[in-house]
C-alpha cells in the first residue's frame, strides 16, 4: 500500500509520478492576443492530474502463511493510515487467510491469480496499474508463456525486482495454455482458501 501511495497516491503534474512531483506550480505562458502585439503574459497556474482511485483487492496480496511479514493487520487499522484508498471490496477485517504454521500452496496462489485476472478483465478502465508482490507475480506469470519464444517466455516469467515497474499487455481468450479457464464460484473459493471461522 505504501508503494501505491508513493507512486500514485496524490495529485501530480501531468507525466510525473506523485513521488517526483514537489507540488510546485507550473509556469505557463499565455500566447499574445490577436491585437496585442508581441508581448506574452507570464502566469503561474497549478496544473494537476488528480490522484487515481486506488482499489485494494485481497486476491493480489503476497503468498500467505509461515512468515509474519506475509500477514496483514486489521483493515480497520490500515484504513486509518490510508484513508484515500478504497477497501470496500475487502470482505474481512481480520486476516483470516494467514496461518503461522502452514504456507499457502503454490497451486492455490495460481488459482487466486487467475481469479484476479478474471476480475481485472471485467474492469471498465483501459489502463490499470497493479501494485503487488514478487511471489504473486511469479505465480501469475508462471502460468503463461508456454507458446511464446523462449526469450519472451523467460522475460515474462522472470522474478520481479524490488519496486520494479513492468509493463505487460495481456489478452483474455478464456484459456491458459489452450485449456479453458474454469470459473471459480464463491463456494469453490471458500472450500479452497477460506479457513474455518469460529464465531
Amino acid at each position: 500500500l505504501q508503494t501505491a501511495r508513493h507512486i500514485f497516491g496524490r495529485s501530480r503534474k501531468p507525466g510525473t509520478p506523485a513521488f517526483l512531483d514537489p507540488g510546485i506550480p507550473v509556469r505557463t505562458v499565455t500566447p499574445p492576443t490577436e491585437h496585442g502585439g508581441t508581448c506574452s503574459i507570464a502566469t503561474t497556474e497549478e496544473l494537476r492530474v488528480p490522484a487515481p482511485k486506488i482499489l485494494v483487492r485481497e486476491e493480489c496480496r503476497e503468498r500467505w502463511g509461515n512468515y509474519v511479514c506475509d500477514g496483514r493487520r486489521h483493515i480497520s487499522e490500515i484504513i486509518q493510515e490510508f484513508p484515500d484508498f478504497d477497501f470496500s471490496e475487502i470482505e474481512y477485517d481480520d486476516d483470516i487467510y494467514y496461518t503461522p504454521d502452514e504456507r499457502e500452496p503454490a497451486d492455490h496462489v495460481e488459482q487466486r491469480a487467475l481469479g484476479f485476472l478474471e476480475w481485472l478483465n471485467k474492469r471498465p478502465e483501459k489502463n490499470i496499474a497493479v501494485v503487488t508482490h514478487k511471489s504473486f507475480l511469479r505465480h501469475l506469470f508462471g502460468q503463461f508463456g508456454d507458446t511464446l519464444q523462449r526469450d519472451d517466455s523467460d522475460e515474462l516469467r522472470r522474478s520481479a525486482g524490488n519496486c520494479e515497474l513492468r509493463s505487460v499487455v495481456m489478452c483474455s481468450h478464456g484459456e491458459v495454455d489452450r485449456k479453458p479457464i474454469r470459473p471459480m464460484t464463491q463456494s469453490q473459493q471458500n472450500s479452497i482458501i477460506m479457513p474455518d471461522i469460529v464465531s
